[in-house]
């Protein structure tokens, strides 16, 4: 299987639920950001030498761009940017794509080791409003503290971790809402595994899917 755990990060759930429920009429301009500030090389071989899958693109660019072919399916055309700019790294640690997919929705990808103060992790621009929300999901950093799924307070985000969203009504005024952050839980992926194999449910990582992201990684 791919390991896309990322579709259920809440900060994304949060984000895939206000598009689809079409408070921001139709998307035009997309941003998703995965940022992290690491100068130093990491002693783990896998991100850090020149082996088939390393460096960047394939750590967190693939994370960040399942979650847009989830959104808007199989990009038209996209322009990739990588980069290496911390001292001794082997390896790419920057990424940006730029995709084009249908009903001309522009998605930007972004994701660098070298970011202090990040950027909001999410923002869409759509016909009738914005949404921006910051990467808060905190379902890594419990699992890697040893909290188990299931746990009273696992995969909810802190107060103060709310996503703006502004929509302009018929007159012509914002209007702002903060959106309490939904929890999520890792482990609908493997519930959606155990369905697919024993009940015949859908996989909802479809491999045409993970097709379409091998085309722009590998490009």
């Amino acid at each position: 299987m791919v390991y896309q755990n990322r579709r259920w990060d809440s900060d994304f759930q949060q984000l895939s639920s206000v598009v689809r429920s079409g408070e921001l009429g139709r998307p035009i301009e997309v941003h998703i950001r995965f940022d992290r500030y690491k100068p130093e090389i990491s002693q783990k071989a896998f991100k850090e030498e020149q082996l088939p899958a390393s460096g960047l693109t394939y750590d967190l660019g693939p994370h960040i761009l399942d979650q847009a072919i989830s959104l808007f399916g199989r990009p038209l055309s996209w322009k990739k940017t990588t980069g290496v700019f911390r001292p001794g790294s082997k390896v790419d640690d920057y990424l940006h794509i730029e995709l084009l997919f249908s009903e001309h929705v522009h998605v930007y990808l972004t994701s660098s080791l070298l970011v202090a103060s990040p950027l909001p992790s999410f923002v869409v621009h759509g016909t009738k409003g914005t949404f921006i929300k910051s990467r808060t999901d905190v379902q890594e950093a419990q699992l890697e503290q040893g909290m188990l799924p299931g746990t009273e307070g696992y995969g909810v985000e802190p107060d103060g971790s709310e996503a703006q969203l502004t929509t302009i009504g018929q007159n012509g005024t914002p209007d702002v809402q903060y959106l309490t952050s939904l929890r999520s839980n890792y482990n609908h992926l493997f519930n959606a595994v155990y369905a697919h194999i024993r009940e015949g449910a859908d996989y909802p990582v479809k491999e045409d899917e993970v097709i379409w992201q091998m085309e722009v990684l590998e490009s």
